[in-house]
Order: C-alpha cells, then sequence, then structure tokens
C-alpha cells in the first residue's frame, strides 16, 4: 500500500503550509514593488499553468497548488499521485494536502481559485494519479492535458529547483487572478429593456449549476419588492446547500417588515417536474405558504402538463396558490412596468448576488463583461 515515505501526513502537511506561506509572501512582495516576473521560461509550461489555474473546471484550479506544493514538501512523492491506497511508489495523501493547506489558502485569498471547501472529492479526481492514462474519465480533455504536461515535467525533472520554479509560476498566475477577483460591475447610465432582457438572456445562458439563474433571479425578486413595496428583504440559500439544510422553504423567500414570509420562489434552470412541484408544496404547506412562484428558464416536462392543470386547480381549492413562469417572461414584464431607474437597480444587483454568495469568479467576470459591453 502506498504510503508518506518520509513523513508522517501532519508533517507533511506542516511542511506545505510552511513553503506555502512563505513562496506567497514573497510573491506579493515582488507585486508590491513592480517586479514580479514569470520565473519559469518555458512558453508552454507557462501557458499550461496559466490554463490550469484559470480553468472552467473548478476542481482542477487545485490540483497544481497542492500537487506541486506536496512534492517540495517531500521530494519522495510522485507529485502525480492523488489517492494514498493505490499502491504506486510514492503515493501519498493529495486530499489532505488540498483540504488543509490549499483550500483556507484560498479562503483567505478571496476565493480566487473558486471557493471549493472539498475539491479533491469531486468526480475529476477519482481516480488514482494525474495521468493520461485516465483522461477518458475527464469532461474536460484539454485541461486534463495541461495538468499531465506540468506535473508529468515536475515529476521527471532531476531537482527540486524545477519543481519551485512550477511551484513559485503557479502562485504568479494565482496572484494575477487575485487582481480580477475585486470585480466592478460599470451599470450603465441609460439602458431599453430589450437591452436589459438580452443581456440577463445571454449571461444565463451558459452552464452554472443553477448559480447564474439564482442571482439574476433574486436581484429581480428583489428589484419588485423594493419597487412595488410588497416585501421588504429576500432571503437566499448558496446555490449548493438544499432548502432543508439551509431551513429555507424555497430557493428565496420573500420576506415583510415583520419577516414573515409571503412570497417563495423555487428556481429551475432545468425542466421542472411535477415531482419537483410536489415536493415544494409539501414544504410550503408545512410553514402556512401559500404563494408559490417556480421560475423556470426551460419550461415544464411535457409528461407532465395535462397533470399540472389539474394540480393547480387542487392545490388553490386547499388554499395553495403555485404558478409556472418564464424568468425572462417575468423581467420583462416588471422591468417594464417599473420603468428605467429599475433596470439599473436590477443590473446592479445581479452582480451584488454574484458577489455576496461568492460565485465562481468567472461568472462575476462575466457579467462584469456583459455589463462593460453595452
Amino acid at each position: 500500500m502506498g504510503r508518506v515515505p518520509s513523513k508522517s501526513i501532519g508533517d507533511l502537511v506542516a511542511r506545505a503550509t510552511e513553503i506555502l506561506n512563505q513562496t506567497w509572501q514573497e510573491v506579493r512582495d515582488l507585486a508590491a514593488q513592480g517586479l514580479l516576473q514569470d520565473p519559469l521560461h518555458d512558453a508552454t509550461l507557462v501557458q499550461a499553468i496559466r490554463r490550469s489555474v484559470t480553468s472552467r473546471t473548478r476542481t482542477y484550479r487545485y490540483v497544481l497548488p497542492t500537487q506541486l506544493l506536496a512534492k517540495l514538501a517531500d521530494s519522495s512523492l510522485d507529485c502525480r499521485s492523488v489517492q494514498v491506497g493505490s499502491g504506486a511508489e510514492g503515493a501519498f495523501d493529495a486530499r489532505s494536502v488540498a483540504h488543509k493547506v490549499v483550500v483556507p489558502f484560498d479562503a483567505d485569498n478571496h476565493n480566487v481559485l473558486g471557493g471549493s471547501p472539498e475539491p479533491y472529492v469531486s468526480n475529476p479526481l477519482r481516480v488514482p494519479k494525474v495521468s493520461s492514462r485516465y483522461a477518458a474519465a475527464q469532461k474536460n480533455k484539454h485541461g486534463w492535458s495541461d495538468l499531465c504536461r506540468v506535473l508529468d515535467a515536475a515529476q521527471k525533472s532531476d531537482g527540486g529547483a524545477f519543481v519551485e520554479r512550477l511551484f513559485r509560476q503557479t502562485l504568479v498566475e494565482v496572484h494575477r487572478q487575485l487582481a480580477a477577483v475585486h470585480v466592478t460591475y460599470p451599470v450603465p447610465i441609460r439602458i431599453s429593456l430589450e437591452r436589459t432582457i438580452l443581456l440577463t438572456e445571454r449571461f444565463m445562458a451558459e452552464l452554472s449549476g443553477g448559480d447564474r439563474a439564482q442571482a439574476v433571479a433574486s436581484a429581480l425578486f428583489l428589484t419588485i419588492g423594493r419597487k412595488f413595496g410588497l416585501y421588504n428583504n429576500v432571503r437566499r440559500a448558496t446555490i449548493n446547500t438544499a432548502d432543508a439544510a439551509s431551513g429555507l422553504v424555497a430557493d428565496l423567500e420573500c420576506l415583510s417588515e415583520r419577516g414573515e414570509i409571503v412570497v417563495v420562489a423555487e428556481i429551475k434552470d432545468k425542466e421542472l417536474t411535477l415531482g419537483q412541484i410536489e415536493a415544494k408544496l409539501q414544504g410550503a404547506r408545512a410553514k402556512k405558504v401559500s404563494e408559490i412562484f417556480f421560475i423556470v428558464q426551460k419550461g415544464a416536462a411535457a409528461c407532465d402538463h395535462s397533470a399540472l392543470a389539474a394540480r393547480t386547480e387542487a392545490e388553490f381549492a386547499s388554499g395553495q396558490n403555485f404558478y409556472i413562469l418564464d424568468l425572462a417572461a417575468l423581467a420583462r414584464v416588471a422591468l417594464a412596468l417599473l420603468g428605467e431607474d429599475a433596470r439599473r437597480e436590477f443590473l446592479g444587483s445581479v452582480g451584488q448576488q454574484l458577489d455576496d454568495y461568492k460565485s465562481d469568479i468567472r461568472h462575476r467576470q462575466d457579467w462584469r463583461d456583459s455589463l462593460a459591453s453595452l
């Protein structure tokens, strides 16, 4: 069975933490003096590192800092290893290094890598090794190839000096990315209704696990509540937290001044099913919430259409109203009624939602770029 050859996992984590803190401080000091340069002179590897740190696959952003750092902390390790139980020579517990060293570093630096609490338990890293042998298991094959290229070079190198340059280059790219984390959203002075709707539809078209749709919907409900005086606040859970775990009836709870739930909204960026509706109605009934919105991007499942009509009537008779509305269509009507000032407030609120709920940096940058293109 593979094991850490010369250090316990506690020793490895402690040494890795020391190296990371020291190297990061040196990178920051150089940047503050305007002297930050690429320590690596291989353009192919520099580009591979840069793409890895900013990968569209969030898990990949943690791999180079974790694997190279472990190699620096203990040169006898195979920096391509992911699972200690693989039995391979130099295998080690990469998950512990990621979670105990790199994840806290990420949290201390505005979630520059993406804010994942456990990146090494995700599907892309359920393999024994970062190797081209496991490329078929990866959706992002180009990103996987970049990781393999860098880690193969590190493992095949003659000494620690080259691995140190690879690691330092990784932190240089992280520092450059950090400069983009503090996003300013350039809301335009004037914007038409059509431009507003087109902007939000394009933004939500990008896959995000529902994050973008939830930010847009939250901003819209906040704007509606403020401008129409229907409720005072909107309470929302983070995108990866189940409603039951968060204590919320649905994705959004619209609250009166006294904190009473006036309206709830469930946001779906996939097809809505009758089963999802029934599950949500039960929770709403238990908390005596009578007004429930299902805000969708792709409508309801075709096979459920007839059943939905019957269920709507039955729920109305029992004292509950539920509505299925397209998000863009709701935004079009609400923002037409509320006028141009409300559209500006809505656009600014989308950015605020992305910041407040720590959306992935890519989503925040895309929203900024979308506004800047107006």
